[in-house]
């Protein structure tokens, strides 16, 4: 709860353990951190630890994607911390921020597969997971696979279609693996779910049910970006270079056995008991807040924890601090509340209220 005297915020989220600094734009892309020291204790020989494994991979895949992809900082981070930490990303934007761009260029850098489904009125659960077809030559059905069965899935204007379509992804999202007639078909991994869907646009739309939206690990607002990035849009468009052939011209850094293995490194990550109490403050807070209907569930939590842990490992330590929660606490969130009727008529925005709920609870001193 607030207490007196708080000592000056922590740099702790800082990659003081690194050979060189992490990329400027790895700010964090929530809150600024609460007050408290947060840090773990330095190494006392003088000597810089030499980058970890987990740290030169992320490295490697933010410095080719920004050869084809500009701005959007929050949404690479969160999508890479996502991807690291098996969980799914909803992006909330208007049309034409390159999120189709970003999924393409991930495949390629990652080597993975991607694909793009299109979420419109009439689309069926079975044009999402397939469906079984009778071949003719074996007397027989088959199982045509749907557009799931790759690895970085667009989900693109998700709430478009009904309740029935969401609901063939929640088993996807959740199990990995696909059920039809009663058989079960598992997807390759890594598997990703960027799902999108357009903050102005209300008409012809469904709102996602609750249990589809805590299957999303982070709910990330893009926003237009700035000026000087649009203008650099602006020129890359400008040279007479197709940009299928950027897209091609992209290397390849890793493979989806080495992203499997990174991500079982992060799980890894060390977690102090007292940041355990921190965390599981602050998702129940949200059940108590006056101005919050519904608070967040335990997956918020285990989204706290899971996301703080890779964001530690991106930065090269072995260690998650509070500033790595406070990092990822508004996108790890905002979907898993839901106002008041007199907020709402207040006038009173998530992002506000979360960022307050934070500042009121102690961080630990680890």
């Amino acid at each position: 709860m607030p207490y007196e005297n708080e000592p000056e915020p922590s740099s702790s989220a800082e990659p003081q353990d690194a050979t060189h600094a992490a990329p400027d734009w790895l700010e964090p892309i929530s809150a600024p951190a609460p007050a408290g020291e947060s840090a773990a204790p330095a190494p006392t020989d003088g000597q810089i630890s030499p980058e970890t494994a987990t740290q030169r991979l992320f490295g490697r895949i933010t410095a080719e994607l920004r050869k084809i992809y500009v701005g959007q900082d929050e949404l690479v981070l969160g999508t890479l911390v996502a991807l690291f930490s098996s969980g799914h990303v909803l992006i909330e934007s208007v049309p034409g921020l390159g999120k189709t761009l970003l999924v393409r260029a991930l495949g390629r850098v990652l080597g993975c597969k991607f694909g793009r489904i299109q979420f419109t009125a009439d689309l069926m659960p079975s044009d999402i997971t397939g469906s079984p077809f009778f071949d003719m030559k074996t007397q027989d059905f088959r199982f045509r696979p749907g557009p799931v069965f790759t690895q970085l899935l667009l989900a693109d204007e998700i709430n478009r279609s009904p309740a029935k379509t969401h609901a063939a992804l929640l088993e996807i999202m959740q199990e990995y693996h696909v059920t039809v007639e009663r058989i079960s078909h598992k997807l390759e991994r890594p598997f990703l779910v960027l799902a999108t869907q357009n903050p102005i646009e209300s008409e012809g739309t469904y709102n996602l049910p609750e249990a589809q939206l805590d299957r999303f690990m982070f709910k990330i607002l893009a926003d237009y970006p700035s000026a000087e990035e649009e203008a650099d849009v602006l020129r890359m468009h400008r040279e007479a270079i197709d940009f299928e052939e950027r897209l091609l011209a992209l290397q390849t850094v890793t493979s989806p056995e080495e992203i499997l293995a990174v991500t079982d490194d992060c799980r890894k990550v060390y977690v102090d008991d007292k940041l355990i109490d921190y965390i599981n403050m602050i998702v129940r807070l949200t059940r108590q807040w006056p101005q919050f209907h519904l608070g967040a569930s335990p997956r918020a939590g285990i989204a706290l924890v899971h996301g703080a842990r890779v964001l530690a490992a991106f930065l090269g330590r072995d260690y998650a601090v509070p500033d790595d929660v406070v990092q990822i606490a508004l996108p790890a969130l905002r979907h898993r509340v839901i106002l008041t009727a007199e907020a709402e008529v207040e006038g009173r925005r998530v992002d506000e209220l979360l960022e307050e709920l934070i500042r009121s609870v102690e961080v630990p001193r680890l």
